[in-house]
């Protein structure tokens, strides 16, 4: 046994120092407090930095400038788990980006100049458990896939945005989620908000502060309410309800329609079908007329 180790122990100490150099491999002005955290927090960055460690597992970008992520950046990148972009000058991530962090936990998009979450963004990162996506001043759209198949996702920030309306199937479809921040967008109580307004009183648990900490404005006057201040029968005006003389109206209705369509061709057959013999008629006397 003591040959092996022997000869095994130069190997082993060649590729400790491998690593070792592998994560001492630190980006121009950032700081690698260990070796797998790459801190380049507040340096002014307009672009993601060169030469990342391929080991790292905590990226922190935030408070730079950079406007753009590549659709591949993060490849190579199969060990992280923390991202923090809070702060920078994103204004787009392109559908699939961040669909090969398999290991990603906590992702921080949050202070950035996001204006829409298109269906696929994320990838169906299934490890994710935390996403912030709060302050993004012109973010007014989430599509009701965007979240999907982000199936451990348990905390997600949308506060502080320009969201009017949010579809709740971007909801409803995260089996995980525990807490959900909503205050502070221009929401607009009309129609298009009484599915969501039904699924906050209903999970008004996982709202930091309840439905109180959540205001919209009325479709009428604009004025602003806590949606504490509503319930249900506020969106009755919604909801398409029959009484049966409706339904019996509708039923007549279409009746009488189609009678009268049976008659109208009745009629019009019968008009063709008396041009058509006049016609024969009037045919027939002129070839006797000329014999």
């Amino acid at each position: 046994m003591l040959p092996c180790v022997c000869w095994l122990q130069p190997l082993l100490v060649l590729l400790s120092s491998v690593l070792r150099a592998q994560g001492e491999n630190c980006p121009a002005s950032c700081l690698c407090p260990d070796p797998h955290t790459v801190d380049c927090s507040g340096r002014g960055l307009t672009r993601l930095p060169d030469e990342i460690p391929l080991d790292v597992r905590r990226l922190l970008l935030s408070d730079n400038w950079i406007p753009h992520i590549p659709s591949d950046f993060l490849v190579l990148y199969i060990d992280l788990v923390y991202l923090d972009l809070r702060n920078n000058a994103l204004s787009h991530i392109e559908p699939g980006t961040l669909s090969t962090s398999s290991r990603l936990v906590f992702l921080d998009l949050g202070s950035n100049n996001l204006t829409d979450i298109p269906s696929g963004t994320f990838g169906q990162s299934r490890s994710l458990i935390k996403l912030r996506l709060g302050n993004n001043p012109y973010l007014s759209m989430v599509n009701e896939d965007a979240f999907l198949g982000l199936t451990s996702l348990r905390e997600l920030e949308l506060e502080r945005n320009a969201l009017s309306s949010l579809q709740v199937g971007a909801l409803s479809q995260l089996p995980s989620l525990r807490v959900v921040r909503l205050e502070g967008n221009p929401w607009v109580c009309n129609c298009n908000f009484a599915n969501l307004f039904a699924w906050l009183e209903e999970n008004s648990h996982k709202l930091p502060n309840g439905v109180e900490g959540i205001e919209c404005s009325l479709p009428m006057d604009g004025r602003q309410v806590s949606l504490s201040q509503l319930s249900q029968d506020s969106f009755r005006e919604c909801q398409i309800t029959l009484t049966l003389t409706d339904l019996l109206i509708i039923i007549f209705s279409g009746i009488s329609v189609s009678v009268v369509a049976i008659m109208t061709s009745f009629f019009l057959a019968s008009i063709v079908h008396c041009f058509q013999r006049t016609s024969k008629t009037s045919k027939g006397d002129e070839e006797e007329s000329e014999e």
